[in-house]
């Protein structure tokens, strides 16, 4: 193999008509994050080994692509922009008062099994709310992730909504320990739920706690939560949990994009520093979730800073290849002018050109001093506007 004609397994060129595409849904998405009041931040493709750590609860280290920097520091390449998000807003904005908004797009990379066949790189479209811990503020950034999803063109979504410590909670008065947790997760991640009766029964789990397992089949009905939140009458924790799910559930029926909320507690948080509300967005097309995001209040108290938040980030490759196989139209305004010319007439081309570009209109110069390359060329450019500057003037 020719390795100066391919790329590593897992990456990919993106080029013209594609790349295009792109550009028109970031800029929808970005326009939709600014209408809420979110400004841009740029953070490094880098950061020290440490902001992605075990004690953070980020990317597990196997999967972070490693180097090491002059100074002999261990560097990674960021698979995830939460946590250099958080880095700077304690960096930069810890005297602030009022919450901090932050909107970001750029790659991220995963150094991941490619027998899976994901991407190692992508492109992460995404916010970070940062300094309100309220349930307003849950129910702002679902509409505000249900907005930027009409805005790309998809009208048939669901957003699945869970909470972070349903899980936990079950598993501790379960009394089950680390190991357990684990293998109780894997079923529920596989939906493999008769196993994870079996499991539950096979470690003599009280029959109300049995039933209280059961919340982790889909469902997605308030009624059903309802009856769970009977259940849980006697466990404090998780009736403060599923009663802030209906409460969020009723503002965000305010929003009007209630009717692609549903709740789905078999997601189980994706990163282990979310603390809250965990939410996951589907759509035809594609077979994992286009969006991730929760709450995580904990999180900044690791960089010095104690200070609620919360924030998603989007999947631009799922989103696009979700909307190709929707076959939802992406109207590209790809205007240009060609001005095809031959050798006498070069100085009005360039002119001419120029003049276009003044007013703001794309312009672009081809030579063409044979017939046959002056028509292959107007085949090429079919979406486009044609001067032909020929022969003396």
């Amino acid at each position: 193999m020719n390795k100066l004609l391919h790329i590593p397994e897992g990456y990919r060129d993106i080029y013209r008509e594609e790349c295009k595409r792109r550009q028109v849904i970031r800029d929808r998405l970005m326009n939709t994050l600014s209408l809420y009041g979110y400004d841009e931040i740029v953070t490094p493709t880098v950061e020290y080994f440490d902001i992605f750590g075990k004690e953070i609860g980020t990317t597990p280290s196997r999967e972070l692509y490693k180097f090491f920097d002059r100074e002999g520091n261990t560097i990674v390449l960021r698979p995830d922009f939460t946590p250099s998000v958080a880095r700077a807003a304690s960096t930069y904005f810890n005297d602030e008062k009022r919450p901090g908004r932050f909107s970001y797009q750029g790659s991220v990379f995963h150094n991941n099994d490619q027998n899976q066949g994901r991407l190692r790189e992508y492109t992460q479209i995404g916010a970070e709310l940062i300094g309100n811990g309220s349930i307003d503020e849950d129910a702002e950034i679902i509409s505000l992730v249900s907005r930027m999803i009409h805005s790309a063109g998809i009208n048939d979504f669901r957003i699945s909504l869970s909470h972070s410590g349903i899980f936990g909670v079950l598993i501790r008065e379960a009394g089950l320990n680390d190991d357990d947790a684990f293998e109780c997760e894997n079923l529920i991640r596989n939906r493999n739920f008769f196993g994870l009766r079996e499991f539950l029964k096979s470690k003599n789990i009280s029959d109300k706690i049995m039933e209280l397992f059961n919340i982790f089949k889909p469902s997605g009905s308030e009624d059903e939560i309802d009856s769970y939140l009977s259940l849980a009458a006697d466990y404090p924790d998780l009736s403060s949990y599923l009663s802030h799910l209906l409460e969020l559930k009723e503002l965000l029926k305010i929003y009007g994009c209630s009717r692609h909320v549903s709740f789905d507690f078999g997601q189980i948080k994706s990163f282990s520093y979310y603390t809250g509300i965990i939410f996951s967005a589907y759509t035809y097309g594609s077979g994992e979730a286009i969006l991730r995001g929760g709450r995580y209040d904990s999180l900044l108290h690791e960089f010095g800073r104690n200070s609620p938040a919360i924030g998603f980030a989007f999947s631009l490759d799922l989103l696009i290849s979700a909307i190709e196989r929707q076959q939802i139209p992406v109207k590209i305004n790809d205007g240009k002018t060609v001005i095809i010319y031959t050798e006498e007439r070069k100085e009005d081309a360039i002119k001419k050109a120029d003049e276009l570009r003044d007013k703001g209109i794309p312009a672009e110069i081809v030579l063409a001093e044979s017939d046959s390359l002056f028509n292959e060329i107007k085949s090429e450019y079919t979406d486009s506007d044609f001067i032909v500057m020929r022969g003396m003037k």
